[in-house]
């Protein structure tokens, strides 16, 4: 009786983990993104397959992108015209990506996630030449393109993608940092519907721990669309660098340490 008591208890802190974890977590995919990278590792602890992690994660991430959605379309930040330009080729993509991750080994995630993670970061941070032209921003059909690989990077791996559509948004879009950030939580809200579908048919989803997951993701999102609205865009794109870097140094740790 004394051992079970135990596990139960071990459990019942994991799960309180799983929920304080989310809060984090849903905060940083609502102000940039990677908060996956935070919500994986823990439900792999809980005693998840990593395919399960991968899938059950979308619960949360779907609530979040809700609320989120929804705290910005009441600031105002909501572009209806851009997100639904922008949304159909996300959506494709996320089904598409989805179903590659009922696929494709855990391994090569690791590996994509971190090259994503570091061709970012070097675009956030780089600074144009003095007399550099800004690069044009990518013709409709490019951007389109772009979407679409993006929707199919966050069906199969999720973590990162908040941050790769925030650079395609911005430049495609032409929108300042909110409001590109008010349409990639709406995208991402968007194509996990269709992810969670995939993954859902497949059996993949344990829907309790999603559940736990979901409720802390869902109070990080309130309030980060009130940061993300009422700070200024150079506090925000700092933030954006500094969970970057610090995620893309966890990746390449964890990488390195499971070399032979």
């Amino acid at each position: 009786m004394h051992g079970a008591t135990d596990i139960d208890l071990g459990r019942g802190l994991l799960l309180a983990a799983l929920a304080l974890t989310g809060i984090v977590a849903g905060f940083f995919n609502t102000v940039a993104g990677a908060g996956s990278l935070l919500t994986v590792p823990v439900l792999l602890v809980l005693g998840l397959p990593a395919d399960a992690a991968n899938a059950t994660n979308r619960v949360g991430v779907l609530a979040q992108s809700v609320v989120g959605t929804a705290g910005f379309a009441r600031a105002g930040a909501l572009d209806g015209r851009a997100l639904w330009r922008s949304a159909p080729p996300a959506v494709v993509g996320g089904v598409v990506g989805a179903w590659l991750a009922t696929l494709v080994p855990e391994r090569v995630l690791k590996w994509v996630l971190l090259a994503t993670l570091l061709e970012v970061a070097w675009l956030m941070v780089r600074k144009k030449k003095e007399g550099e032209a800004a690069a044009p921003p990518p013709g409709a059909l490019r951007a389109a393109g772009l979407l679409f690989a993006a929707g199919v990077y966050g069906g199969f791996a999720q973590a990162g993608v908040g941050l790769v559509l925030l650079a395609i948004l911005a430049r495609a879009m032409k929108l300042d940092l909110v409001r590109a950030n008010a349409i990639k939580v709406a995208v991402v809200g968007l194509f996990t519907v269709a992810a969670l579908l995939v993954f859902a048919r497949a059996g993949a989803i344990r829907w309790f721990e999603g559940a736990v997951l979901a409720v802390g993701m869902v109070l990080g999102a309130a309030v980060a669309v009130r940061f993300a609205v009422r700070k200024s865009a150079r506090l925000e794109r700092a933030a954006l660098v500094a969970v970057v870097v610090a995620v893309a140094a966890a990746i390449a740790r964890e990488i390195v340490t499971a070399l032979p």
